[in-house]
């Protein structure tokens, strides 16, 4: 299983943060099926004011370019991220059009 950290900031106003969690309790299905097709077998996010950091866990097969690819040609979740985006700011040191940043772990217990 390898498991991936993830962050992203959220625009800093309240009502756009509150309809960004409003649109992660009705996720579309084909979404979640993009998800779950690329080899993810648990996803969780977390939220501390604008900071947002995203757990993955998934199969050994998985690769982010994989994901990427199949990404690229779903009009669906093509459409999804062009809506997060509304909600959504690269953090310092993101590459230009990079959203979500993988962090380095630091430590294990």
């Amino acid at each position: 299983m390898k498991k991936y950290c993830l962050t992203l900031n959220l625009k800093d106003d309240d009502d756009l943060i509150a309809e960004y969690e409003e649109h992660h309790k009705a996720i579309w299905p084909e979404i979640v099926d993009s998800i779950t097709g690329s080899g993810i077998t648990n996803m969780e996010i977390y939220r501390q004011g604008t900071r947002l950091v995203m757990f993955i866990e998934a199969n050994p097969d998985f690769t982010f370019s994989k994901k990427a690819a199949m990404d690229a040609t779903n009009p669906k979740v093509q459409e999804w991220e062009d809506l997060m985006w509304k909600y959504q700011q690269p953090i310092k040191g993101a590459l230009a059009g990079e959203k979500w940043v993988l962090m380095d772990k630091i430590f294990q217990l």
